[in-house]
C-alpha cells in the first residue's frame, strides 16, 4: 500500500503537501462558510458562482496550461504557482480581518485561486512521473489521493473550531504559512535523483496535440465524460454540506464536521486504490454507481448524524472513482504529451463546476437540499449506464442469467462469460499476461535408451584432441 514511500524524494512531497493540503481544506471549508452566511444571506447561488469562478479557469486555459507542464520544469512551476496561492491567501485573510471584505472581493479571490490552479494542477498531478518509476506510477497517485483526502479529514474540522475562535480571516492567514511546506519540500528535493520525463518539443498543433490523442482513444473519452458528469452535478460537496447543514439547524462546526466525515469515506477509498496493482475501467463504472446509491440514501435521512453516516459512502464512491480515473489516464497516456492529457482531464473534472454548481445551488435555493443531492445521485446512475454502455457495446457483450443462480445476471461474448467492462488490449496487459506453455510429457525408460542409443549412431566421431580431453 505504501511502496511508493521508499522514494526519499516522494518521501519528502509527501511531508510537505499533507501540511499544505490541511490549510487549503481549511481555506475551502472557510471560503463557503464566508460567502453563505457572512457576505449573503444563507445564499446558496452565490456558493455556487463563487465555485464557477475557481474551477472556469481550469476550462477555458486547459490548452496553454498543458503544454506549460509538458515544456518546462514541473518542480519551478510548482514553485511559482504555491509562492502565488499563499500570497493570495493572505491578501484576503487581511481583507476579512480588517472588514473589508465584500461579496465581489471573494469573487476576484476564486477567480485568482483558479487561474493560478490551473497552471498548478497538471504540473502537480504529472510531477509523480518523476518522483517514482514507472511501475509505482498509480501507488503514488493513489497515495497522493490519500493525502488529499486524510488531509480533508483534518482540515475542515479545525476550520470549523477556528471559525468560531478566532474568525475566518485568521484561517486564511494559517493557511497561507502552510504553503511553505510544499515550497520547503520542493527545494528539498534531490534533484540528481528525479527522473527525466521527455518534454514536448516546439512543433505546429502542440496547443491540440492532447485534444487529438484523447479522441483516438475511446477509453479516455468514456473516462472523461463520467468524470465531467460527476464533477459537475455529483461532487458540488460545499453545497450539500453547508446546505444540509443548515436544513439541520447546524453552525460552522457542525458543518466542519461534515467534511471530516466525508473525507473518512475518502481517505478509506483512496488506501484501497493504493493496494490495487492497476487501474481498471471497471472500478470506475462502479464506483459511479456506488455513488447514486449512497447520494440517493443521503438525500432521505431524517437526522444530522445519520446523514453524516451516509456521508462515509459519498467520500468512498467518489475518491474510489477518482483516484481510479486518474491512475488509468496516468498511466496509459504517452509521456510526451502527459500533461497535455492530465490538464484536459482536470479541465473536464473542475471546469464542469461552472456548468453544474450553479444549477445544483439554484435547486437546493428552490426546492430544497434534498433535491440537489437527488441531482448528484442521478448523476452517478447516468455515469454508471454512459460506463456500462460503451462495455457492452465495444465488446459486443450481452446480458443473460448466470446458469449457476437464476438471481444473478452476467454478461455473455460468443457463449463465453465476460465481466461488465473488460480491459482494452494494451502492451501492459500483453506484458503481464501469463503465455500457456504445453505440457512437458517425461519418456519412459525404454524410450530414453532407444533415444539414446540413435543419439549415439547418428553423431559425428570427436576428433582426437576432443577425443582425448573426453
Amino acid at each position: 500500500m505504501f511502496r511508493s514511500l521508499s522514494s526519499t524524494n516522494y518521501r519528502i512531497w509527501f511531508i510537505g503537501a499533507l501540511v499544505s493540503n490541511v490549510g487549503a481544506w481549511m481555506q475551502a471549508t472557510t471560503q463557503n462558510w464566508v460567502v453563505l452566511t457572512d457576505l449573503t444571506h444563507n445564499d446558496a447561488v452565490a456558493v455556487g458562482a463563487t465555485m464557477a469562478l475557481q474551477f472556469g479557469p481550469q476550462l477555458v486555459l486547459v490548452p496553454i496550461t498543458g503544454l506549460i507542464a509538458d515544456r518546462f520544469d514541473k518542480r519551478k512551476i510548482l514553485i511559482a504557482t504555491q509562492s502565488s496561492l499563499m500570497l493570495l491567501a493572505l491578501a484576503l485573510g487581511a481583507l476579512l480581518i480588517f472588514g473589508h471584505a465584500q461579496l465581489w472581493h471573494m469573487y476576484l479571490f476564486a477567480l485568482a485561486l483558479g487561474i493560478v490552479n490551473a497552471v498548478d494542477g497538471p504540473a502537480r498531478q504529472t510531477f509523480v512521473s518523476e518522483l517514482v518509476d514507472e511501475h509505482n506510477m498509480s501507488n503514488a497517485v493513489a497515495l497522493n489521493s490519500a493525502s488529499f483526502n486524510a488531509a480533508r479529514m483534518i482540515g475542515p474540522a479545525i476550520a470549523g473550531l477556528l471559525i468560531v475562535a478566532i474568525g475566518s480571516g485568521w484561517v486564511f492567514i494559517a493557511n497561507g504559512f502552510t504553503f511553505l511546506a510544499t515550497i520547503g519540500a520542493l527545494l528539498l528535493l534531490r534533484t540528481s535523483q528525479l527522473r527525466r520525463v521527455p518534454r514536448a518539443a516546439r512543433t505546429r498543433g502542440q496547443f491540440v496535440e492532447g485534444f487529438r490523442y484523447v479522441r483516438g482513444r475511446p477509453d479516455l473519452m468514456v473516462v472523461f465524460v463520467i468524470v465531467f458528469i460527476m464533477g459537475a452535478f455529483g461532487m458540488n460537496f460545499p453545497i450539500f454540506a453547508s446546505t444540509m447543514a443548515v436544513e439541520f439547524g447546524k453552525g460552522a462546526g457542525e458543518y466542519g464536521i461534515l467534511s471530516s466525515v466525508l473525507a473518512i469515506g475518502s481517505l478509506t477509498g483512496a488506501l484501497l486504490a493504493a493496494q490495487r496493482a492497476k487501474a481498471r475501467m471497471r472500478m470506475v463504472v462502479g464506483a459511479s454507481g456506488l455513488f447514486g446509491v449512497a447520494a440517493l440514501t443521503a438525500a432521505f435521512m431524517p437526522t444530522y448524524w445519520s446523514f453524516a453516516f451516509v456521508l462515509v459512502f459519498v467520500g468512498f464512491s467518489t475518491v474510489t472513482m477518482l483516484t481510479t480515473a486518474n491512475g488509468l489516464v496516468q498511466t496509459s497516456t504517452e509521456p510526451a504529451v502527459r500533461g497535455r492529457v492530465m490538464a484536459l482531464y482536470m479541465a473536464i473534472l473542475m471546469g464542469g463546476t461552472p456548468i453544474g454548481a450553479p444549477i445544483v445551488g439554484w435547486v437546493a435555493d428552490t426546492f430544497g437540499p434534498r433535491w440537489a443531492l437527488g441531482v448528484g445521485a442521478l448523476a452517478g446512475f447516468t455515469a454508471c449506464a454512459i460506463g456500462l454502455i460503451y462495455g457492452v457495446s465495444r465488446h459486443s457483450l450481452r446480458l443473460q442469467v448466470a446458469p449457476e443462480s437464476r438471481w444473478r445476471l452476467q454478461f455473455v461474448h460468443d457463449g463465453v462469460a465476460r465481466p461488465v467492462v473488460p480491459e482494452d488490449f494494451s502492451e501492459q496487459i500483453a506484458l503481464t499476461s501469463p503465455i500457456p506453455l504445453p505440457k512437458r510429457q517425461v519418456p519412459t525408460i525404454a524410450a530414453r535408451g532407444s533415444r539414446r542409443q540413435r543419439s549415439k549412431d547418428q553423431s559425428p566421431s570427436p576428433a582426437p584432441a576432443e577425443a582425448s580431453r573426453r
